[in-house]
This record gives C-alpha cells, structure tokens and sequence, in this order.
C-alpha cells in the first residue's frame, strides 16, 4: 500500500483554516471529493452524497492540535480512514491530507491524489477570500 501526502500551503492563521474546514456546513463548498450535497448530521456521523455514494463521515473530536483525521464509511461498509493535518506555516498554514492507495489501482489512486489536491486549492481560496 502506498501512501502520498498532499500538502497545500494557505495565507492564513492555522486557527481560521482549522475553523473552516472542521465546520461541516462548509465540506461542500471545498470538499467536493467527500460532499457533493448538505450533510446531514446523525449523532456524531456526518451523512452525505460523495463521489463514492451516500457515505458516513466521522471526524475526530474538536481539537487544538489542527487534527482533522475523518473516518469514511463507504456504502460497501468499507472504513477508509483519512489523516488530515493543519500545520503553522512561515506563510500561514500548511494543509497536509494523507492519501492511502489501499485497494485501487495506480489510474484511481492518481485520480484521487488529484481530487484531494483539487479540495486543498479549494480550501484554500475559500479561506484566504475570507482572511
């Protein structure tokens, strides 16, 4: 299994990026990879329809440590689990979303190192309009 970080620099404070990501009324405007419809809350379980199908998403606890790991339940019941990391950077902050390979081949795990990069330019002109 093979594992490549896709990092993203953003002109922003950690604490904003933080903010807006973790806010799941904002994944889909910036993570189109995960939520292409409002999330519907169930508990702790965020609900949505993903590229993948309606799947479950459970992020960690709110944090100060910019944390972000999420817990994706596919509609096969497979649990992918996503490590996510928002990090002080000289230039604000530095987004660093790992991507496991796992069972795709090299064409969909390419595919999906490009999504992830996609959602981090996203975030990042989201957050930085903001700023």
């Amino acid at each position: 299994m093979r594992s490549i970080h896709v990092s993203r620099v953003i002109a922003a404070a950690p604490g904003d990026v933080y903010a807006y990501a973790a806010d799941p009324d904002n994944l889909r405007a910036w993570a189109s990879g995960l939520a292409r419809s409002e999330v519907t809350r169930d508990g702790d379980t965020l609900v949505v329809d993903s590229p993948m199908g309606r799947v479950r998403v459970r992020f960690v606890a709110r944090n100060t440590l910019g944390v972000l790991d999420h817990d994706v339940t596919l509609p096969s019941g497979e649990v992918v689990t996503n490590p996510v990391r928002v990090l002080a950077h000289p230039d604000g902050s530095e987004v660093v979303f790992t991507v496991r390979q796992l069972g795709q081949t090299d064409d969909e795990f390419a595919r999906d190192v490009d999504a992830v990069r996609a959602d981090l330019d996203r975030l990042a002109a989201l957050v930085e309009h903001d700023a």
